[in-house]
C-alpha cells in the first residue's frame, strides 16, 4: 500500500523556534480570525514574509460564531447598495468553488402570510439573480402553498399564501479558519496561536513590530516587521489604544473608539423541527428582525441578528429577552414550537459595526459599508468590520492600502482568487452542510486521517480519536476547546455531549501534545453552552 503524503505538522515547539529567529516580517499581522487569516493568505501568496500571531485560538471569537452562511447580502439590495451585494455575490462564487467541501449552495424558503410578500419580496429576490448573473446559484422560483409545505414539512400551513424560494450558500465558518490558516503556512507564512500582542514596537516614531507572548508558558517575542497589521475584530481599539498611548496623535484618535459591537444569537434543536434541507427565513418578523431556521451538521440553527450589545466578552451569553424572542417567534411559523428543554446549544456572535474614524488625521477609507481600514500616524494598519462571505475581498484591499503607504511591496492582486484550499480535490464528491459532520468535513485528506491511530475508534457519531491526532499534529490544536468548538463542532451542535467527551478528548490530546488539555475549564465552558430551564437566560 502506497504511503500518503503527510500534511504539513504544526508541532509548537516547531513554531515557537520560528518565531525566535530574528530575521524581520514584511507584515505582522495581529488575529487570527477570518480577515487575519485572509490577509495572512492573501500575503503569503505573493512571496511576502508574513507571521500572524492570536491570543486565543484561530477563530476562536466571532468567525467561529456566524450563521455559517455564504451570502450577497440581499438586504442591502433594499438600502440601494448594489455595489456591495455585487462584490459579496462576486466572492460568494469564489468561496464556494475554492473549498467545495466546506461551503456549498443552500436553497432558502421565504413563507408568505400575506399576498404582498409574493410579489414584493418575489420581485426583489429576482433583481438578486439578475446580479449574481452567471454567479447564481439556481432561479428564484414563487412557491405555491402545497409547493411551500413540500419544502418545509413542519411549516404551519394556517394562513400560508405561498413562498418564494431562492439560493445563496452555507459552510462551515470555524474549519475554514483553520484551512486558511493551513494552506497561508503551506505558502510560507508562519501562524502562531496562543501568542498574545503585548505592546508594540517603535523605530522613529514608526511601528516597527510587536511584542508577543506564549500564552502557554510566558516567553516573550519580539516579531520586527515592516508592517503590522491589526485585524483582531471586535477588539481591534486595544491595540489602537497602545498605539495612540505610544506615540500621540497616531491610530486617527486612539482614544475615540473605532467599533460598536452588535450580536447575533443562535440556538440549536434537532433536525426534526425542520425536516429539511432548504433554510427557513423570515425577513421581517414583528419587531422588523429577521429570523432564520438554517439545517446544519445534522442540526437545525435558530437564530437572529443585529442586537445592540456594549461589553466585548469573549464568551457573551444571550440576553434572556433574544432568547424568549426567536422561541416564540419560531412558534408563530413552525408546527411544533421548540421549547428551552430542546436547545442543544446556545451561542453569541459579536460583529463590528464601525463608527467613523479618521485615517491619519484627515483621511478616512472605508472600502465599503462593510469593512474599514485605517492607517495610524504610526503606520499600524487598522481593518475591521465586514463579513466572512468578502474576507478574500478585504484582504486584498488591506495589501492594497499597506501598499499605499509604502509599508509593503504591492506584489500581485488576485492571486488567492483561484487558489484552492487545503483538502480541496476535483474528484471528491461533496455533501450537504445540512447532513452530519463526519469524515467529508477533510476532504481530501480523509484518507490520510483514517491512517492515523484511533480511525476506527468513534468518540460520537462521525467524531474519531484519529480526527483529535490530526487536530493536534496539523490543525494547530493545543486544548479540549480548541477540538470540541472549533475542529470539531460539537460545542456548536450539543453542549452536553461535547462535556461528556472532554476526558476521552483530553487523554488523546495530552499524548500528542505534552500540555495540559484544560478539561475542566472546557466543561465549565460547555454549560455557558446550554439554556437553563429557569429565566435567566
Amino acid at each position: 500500500m502506497p504511503t500518503l503524503p503527510s500534511p504539513l505538522p504544526t508541532h509548537r515547539a516547531d513554531l515557537l523556534q520560528r518565531l525566535g529567529q530574528p530575521e524581520p516580517y514584511d507584515i505582522a499581522i495581529v488575529g487570527g480570525g477570518a480577515t487575519g487569516l485572509g490577509v495572512a493568505l492573501d500575503a503569503a501568496a505573493r512571496g511576502l514574509r508574513v507571521v500572524l500571531i492570536d491570543s486565543h485560538d484561530f477563530a476562536e471569537g466571532t468567525s467561529s460564531r456566524s450563521t455559517k452562511l455564504v451570502h450577497g447580502g440581499v438586504r442591502y439590495l433594499g438600502q440601494g447598495n448594489i455595489a456591495l451585494v455585487q462584490e459579496a455575490l462576486h466572492e460568494r462564487t469564489l468561496l464556494l468553488k475554492n473549498a467545495p467541501y466546506l461551503a456549498q449552495p443552500l436553497p432558502f424558503v421565504l413563507p408568505a402570510y400575506n399576498w404582498w410578500e409574493l410579489p414584493f419580496y418575489g420581485t426583489g429576490l429576482k433583481m438578486y439573480d439578475v446580479l449574481a448573473g452567471r454567479a447564481g446559484l439556481g432561479h428564484t422560483e414563487l412557491l405555491s402553498r402545497a409547493q411551500t409545505l413540500r419544502h418545509l414539512p413542519t411549516l404551519r400551513p394556517l394562513g400560508l399564501k405561498g413562498g418564494i424560494k431562492y439560493w445563496d450558500g452555507q459552510f462551515n465558518d470555524a474549519r475554514l479558519a483553520i484551512v486558511l490558516a493551513r494552506t497561508a503556512a503551506a505558502h510560507g507564512a508562519l501562524l502562531v496561536n496562543y501568542c498574545r500582542a503585548t505592546e508594540l514596537m517603535y523605530e522613529h516614531g514608526k511601528v516597527s513590530g510587536v511584542v508577543g507572548q506564549d500564552q502557554l508558558s510566558g516567553q516573550l517575542f519580539h516579531i520586527r516587521s515592516r508592517c503590522v497589521v491589526n485585524a483582531t475584530g471586535v477588539w481591534v481599539d486595544e491595540l489602537r489604544q497602545k498605539d495612540g498611548a505610544a506615540v500621540p496623535g497616531s491610530a486617527g484618535g486612539a482614544t475615540q473608539p473605532m467599533v460598536a459591537p452588535s450580536q447575533g444569537i443562535h440556538m440549536v434543536v434537532d433536525r426534526s423541527f425542520l425536516d429539511a434541507k432548504v433554510a427557513l427565513m423570515v425577513p421581517k418578523t414583528e419587531d422588523g428582525r429577521v429570523l432564520f431556521a438554517v439545517p446544519w451538521l445534522g442540526k437545525v440553527i435558530l437564530g437572529t441578528t443585529d442586537t445592540p450589545r456594549h461589553d466585548l466578552s469573549r464568551t457573551p451569553l444571550p440576553f434572556a429577552e433574544e432568547v424568549d424572542f426567536i422561541l416564540r417567534e419560531s412558534a408563530r411559523y413552525l408546527r411544533r414550537a421548540p421549547s428551552r428543554s430542546d436547545v442543544k446549544s446556545v451561542w453569541v456572535g459579536l460583529r463590528p459595526l464601525v463608527k467613523p474614524v479618521q485615517d491619519d488625521g484627515n483621511n478616512t477609507k472605508a472600502l465599503s459599508r462593510e469593512h474599514t481600514i485605517v492607517v495610524s500616524r504610526s503606520g499600524l494598519v487598522t481593518v475591521t468590520g465586514g463579513k466572512w462571505t468578502t474576507y478574500r475581498a478585504m484582504a486584498e484591499d488591506v495589501l492594497e492600502k499597506c501598499a499605499q503607504q509604502r509599508l509593503i511591496t504591492p506584489g500581485k492582486r488576485g492571486l488567492t482568487a483561484g487558489l484552492r484550499l487545503v483538502g480541496v480535490s476535483t474528484t471528491d464528491a461533496v455533501r450537504s452542510m445540512a447532513d452530519e459532520p463526519g469524515w467529508h468535513s477533510y476532504g481530501s485528506e480523509q484518507a490520510y486521517i483514517q491512517s492515523l491511530p484511533g480511525a476506527d475508534d468513534e468518540l460520537s457519531r462521525g467524531f474519531t480519536q484519529a480526527m483529535v491526532r490530526f487536530a493536534a499534529r496539523h490543525e494547530y490544536a493545543m486544548t479540549v476547546e480548541d477540538v470540541l468548538a472549533r475542529r470539531s463542532r460539537l460545542l456548536f451542535l450539543d453542549a452536553r455531549l461535547a462535556s461528556e467527551l472532554a476526558l476521552r478528548v483530553g487523554e488523546v490530546l495530552q499524548t500528542e501534545t505534552g500540555v495540559d488539555p484544560q478539561v475542566d475549564a472546557f466543561k465549565a465552558l460547555a454549560m455557558q453552552y446550554l439554556l437553563k430551564s429557569s429565566k435567566n437566560i
